[in-house]
């Protein structure tokens, strides 16, 4: 298939997953079938298309973009409250470039680059998790524009906020992914998927959050210093200094702030099995640099029927592994 072919082939599964309200799972992580034509528009596919034909768009004032490309804002009447949200694969970074920016920093105009998502006022990840300090995560156009014209994420998601208040001013931002041989903090998109988790020798906090109320069944676990069965529910602001694993049900997408904690702290080969009727399930890996630790598991989103059973339990009963 010629490259020029291949390219009007998966512009049209673009439009389509759109038409059909799809572009919000523009990450592809495995999947089922049962979600139609964008099913095509694998990783290596977007990666393809990313690379042979580069998508240029407008951007919103409030917007979700999970391919490379060139977006641009124009504002037609002043834009005070506007955010856009970027996201990868698990296993890649989001890099932002300057390309063109027309913006009264003087009049109040701005635009701050975040690494990370800040969701209802929540950092993610949150500040126990991320290797900088909550003010080192933000940079300012307007005070190093000039000096810093691309920036580089630590983990799959990162965001960018902005106020114009001139019609007819804007910018032009560069959105590219790149791979991380060790993804760390990720959110997922998808309702269904399954990943591993590596730390090699880092003295460092992983999480993976699911933006969904899911079942989650972990089938490999690696700590590499226990070898009896420990599994504990454990109260919120309990501490440990060696590696083990959290799964929680947080308030929002800051994991740190969980009101119910389940941890693993040995190494198993079966499946310890979960369901967890919260707004996002974090699994959370706390290395404490002396192993190399590893944890496996798959998930997948609970149906209206499994909500609706949950809700006659307590949190300890669908948030605990059952035997």
């Amino acid at each position: 298939m010629s490259a020029p072919f291949r390219v009007q082939c998966y512009f049209i599964l673009i439009c389509l997953s759109a038409l059909r309200g799809h572009s919000r799972y523009l990450e592809d992580n495995e999947v089922t079938e049962q979600d139609g034509a964008f099913l095509f528009l694998t990783s290596q596919l977007k990666r393809e298309l990313s690379e042979e034909s580069p998508y240029r768009r407008s951007l919103r004032c409030i917007d979700m973009l999970s391919i490379n490309g060139e977006f641009t804002f124009t504002a037609e009447n002043p834009q005070l409250h506007c955010a856009a949200f970027f996201i990868g694969e698990p296993d890649e970074l989001i890099t932002i470039e300057y390309k063109f920016v027309n913006i009264d920093c003087q009049g109040g105009d701005f635009l701050k680059v975040f690494d990370g998502w800040i969701l209802k006022g929540e950092k993610f990840p949150s500040s126990v998790d991320h290797s900088l300090r909550t003010s080192e995560r933000y940079t300012d156009f307007c005070e190093d524009g000039n000096i810093r014209r691309s920036i580089r994420s630590s983990q799959n998601v990162a965001m960018f906020f902005f106020r114009v208040h001139t019609p007819g001013n804007g910018f032009t931002v560069a959105v590219k992914k790149i791979n991380n041989l060790f993804p760390c903090n990720i959110i997922s998109q998808t309702p269904t998927g399954r990943f591993s988790m590596v730390i090699p020798h880092q003295h460092r906090n992983c999480s993976f959050s699911i933006i969904y109320p899911v079942e989650i069944k972990i089938s490999d676990l690696t700590l590499g210093h226990f070898n009896d069965l420990q599994i504990q529910n454990f109260p919120l602001g309990w501490h440990v200094t060696d590696s083990h694993v959290m799964v929680s049900g947080p308030v929002g997408a800051d994991s740190y702030f969980s009101f119910f904690l389940i941890l693993f702290c040995i190494r198993f080969v079966f499946t310890a099995q979960m369901k967890i009727g919260c707004d996002n399930t974090v699994v959370r890996m706390v290395s404490s640099g002396r192993y190399i630790n590893r944890v496996s598991f798959e998930y997948h989103q609970l149906n209206q029927h499994e909500l609706e059973k949950q809700k006659i339990n307590s949190v300890e009963e669908f948030c605990f592994p059952v035997d």
